[in-house]
């Protein structure tokens, strides 16, 4: 059973204080930094762009998985594997030719990875599950940290992991939105690998012995 990881949204971060906090991500059990882009068209919000994450970049020691929340991603594919971007993640609601779309983020040295929104049903990625490294599962909607946990996603998680078995894919599924000790391992019971969290991290008492009781919990 491979290990399954932990990736804290840094949107939940303090961004007047942004080395410090990627310095603690760097410190503590973490797997990887999970930063999302948005560009206030594809959802209701704007984070950050290419600046910032090139600052985080510059002090993270661990793998950069980045979430973009954009429409047209494919003019951005090359910005973002120059900017040090290890797995580069898209949204199948914004990509019209999806098999093109993942070929050119693989082109660029990245791992590719499809976040689908709560309303899309995983069945629709069975066509190019062995093109996809990793899932990015919304539970909550797109826009906002802070949100309460959408309880279909443990549903739709099984219904991947089925995709993927059947598929003799390598897939990951990352759990992204509402993520805490509440359903970690639940989230990992039902096939996810890959668990981002953000608010829960960042707003807690002590961020580090937080990370390390969610991957307690789920080792």
């Amino acid at each position: 059973m491979s290990s399954k990881l932990i990736a804290p949204s840094v949107l939940a971060a303090d961004f007047a204080n942004l080395q410090r906090d990627v310095e603690m991500i760097n410190k503590s059990e973490a797997d990887w930094f999970h930063i999302d882009i948005m560009d206030g068209v594809f959802v209701p919000n704007i984070s950050f762009g290419m600046p910032v994450l090139r600052d985080i970049v510059k002090h993270a020691s661990k793998t950069i998985d980045v979430h973009l929340m954009i429409v047209d991603p494919d003019r951005y594919i090359k910005t973002f594997a120059d900017l040090g971007s290890n797995i580069l993640t898209v949204h199948y609601e914004a990509c019209t030719h999806l098999h093109r779309t993942l070929q050119a983020i693989k082109a660029e040295g990245m791992k590719a990875g499809v976040a689908i929104n709560p309303h899309t049903n995983v069945s629709l990625l069975e066509d190019t599950i062995k093109d996809i490294d990793l899932v990015c599962i919304m539970s909550v909607n797109p826009g906002f940290g802070g949100q309460s946990f959408i309880e279909n996603t443990y549903k739709k998680v099984k219904q991947l992991k089925e995709i993927i078995d059947r598929n003799n894919a390598s897939t990951l599924i990352e759990i992204d939105g509402g993520v805490t000790n509440k359903n970690a391992k639940q989230l990992v019971d039902a096939g996810a690998d890959v668990l981002v969290a953000g608010s829960y991290v960042f707003k807690s008492q002590d961020p580090i012995q937080t990370i390390q009781g969610l991957k307690e919990l789920i080792s």
